[in-house]
């Protein structure tokens, strides 16, 4: 006969074999599959055409369908697809996860002849076993016949802004872009406040409609002291399925432009002089002409200067050595019974000085 003892390990024993029955602890589960390791599709590509090339543009994944983080480098396939054609190879390579990707195709001539009709490139990511979770979203663009290159660039710097002109063709494209490129940018970072401009976009761009404006522009958003690069290329609008889409032409060789500032204010208007005979307290009376003006609207201004003479006599400066702040003179150097006649001119914060205004004659009337 068993003892108490033996009895009771023998019931634990049964105990513990069901209860590990019932929750499963101790027995493996099913197996988890192995991770793809599929990089996630990309859903940003962009394109853009100039000429015969197409620029395209993405960002790489950073994680896999699993949500897990990629490591090492992912294979990049890029094609091209015209109509309902198969996706026609455009190019490969090897990206890290999380870089931006870029690609640069150049189009056979077979699409870049004949009528404009949409082209559209994908980007397909691929594992160790060249699978992939599939085509990135479609970037379109047109191929087809591009417009002509721009030629014969130049540029005139002018007070109003840099004027640009060209060769018109004689069938122009729809309009020309304009592409600023800013060559000097601050240095430091600009202060801010109230009356401290915003500073300046290093890119720009400035479309011309053909018709209006053959050949020739005026880029007025310009900055003095700086040094832009201009380039252009014609651009013909399209509509293809009812979308609006633009074929552009090649970009013409960069043109560099250094704005200097030698240009002078704009010539006061509305020059005026009226003598003034005012009683002292001694009894003697002071002769004088008040002159005043329209002030210049030039930002660059930095004040004004006087001149007179008598008859036929060469001009003289009579207002001080520093420019005058205000668009008024008060000349006390005159004689009663004589005429003078006053001109004033504006100088610019770059010393350049605008022309003589309009003459103002005056008599002093004797006393």
């Amino acid at each position: 006969m068993r003892s108490t003892h033996t009895l009771a390990r023998i019931a634990l024993t049964a105990t513990l074999a069901w209860t590990l029955a019932i929750c499963g602890c101790g027995t493996p589960g099913a197996p988890m599959p192995p991770s793809l390791n599929l990089p996630v599709r990309v859903q940003d590509l962009a394109a853009t055409r100039s000429g015969s090339q197409v620029a395209l543009t993405w960002t790489m994944p950073r994680k896999n369908t699993d949500k897990l983080l990629l490591k090492g480098y992912i294979a990049v396939h890029l094609c091209r697809q015209e109509a309902a054609t198969p996706c026609a190879p455009a190019g490969d390579l090897s990206l890290l996860p999380g870089a931006t990707g870029a690609f640069t195709d150049t189009l056979p001539p077979a699409l870049t002849a004949g009528a404009p009709r949409p082209l559209r490139y994908f980007v397909e990511l691929k594992n160790r076993n060249s699978r992939s979770a599939g085509m990135s979203n479609a970037a379109l663009v047109l191929a087809g016949q591009a417009p002509l290159p721009v030629d014969q660039l130049a540029a005139e710097v002018r007070k109003a802004g840099v004027a640009l002109r060209w060769t018109p063709e004689a069938k122009d494209a729809s309009a020309v872009r304009l592409r600023r490129k800013l060559l000097t940018p601050p240095a430091t970072k600009p202060k801010s406040g109230l009356l401290t401009p915003a500073p300046e976009p290093i890119e720009q761009n400035l479309l011309v409609e053909a018709v209006a404006h053959p050949g020739r522009a005026l880029d007025p958003n310009i900055r003095f002291g700086q040094t832009y690069e201009y380039r252009a290329q014609r651009i013909a609008r399209v509509t293809v399925d009812g979308l609006p889409l633009e074929l552009a032409g090649e970009l013409s060789a960069p043109l560099r432009v250094e704005t200097q500032d030698i240009f002078p204010p704009e010539t006061p208007t509305n020059l005026s002089a009226v003598a003034a005979l005012k009683d002292s307290a001694e009894a003697s009376s002071e002769t004088a002409i008040d002159l005043s003006w329209q002030p210049a609207t030039d930002p660059g201004i930095a004040g004004y200067i006087v001149y007179r003479r008598e008859g036929d006599a060469p001009w003289q400066r009579i207002s001080p050595a520093q420019p005058l702040v205000s668009p008024a003179f008060h000349d006390t150097q005159v004689q009663p019974g004589r005429s003078y006649l006053y001109a004033v001119s504006a100088i610019g914060q770059n010393g350049h000085e605008s022309p003589r205004s309009t003459e103002a004659l005056e008599t002093v009337p004797n006393p």
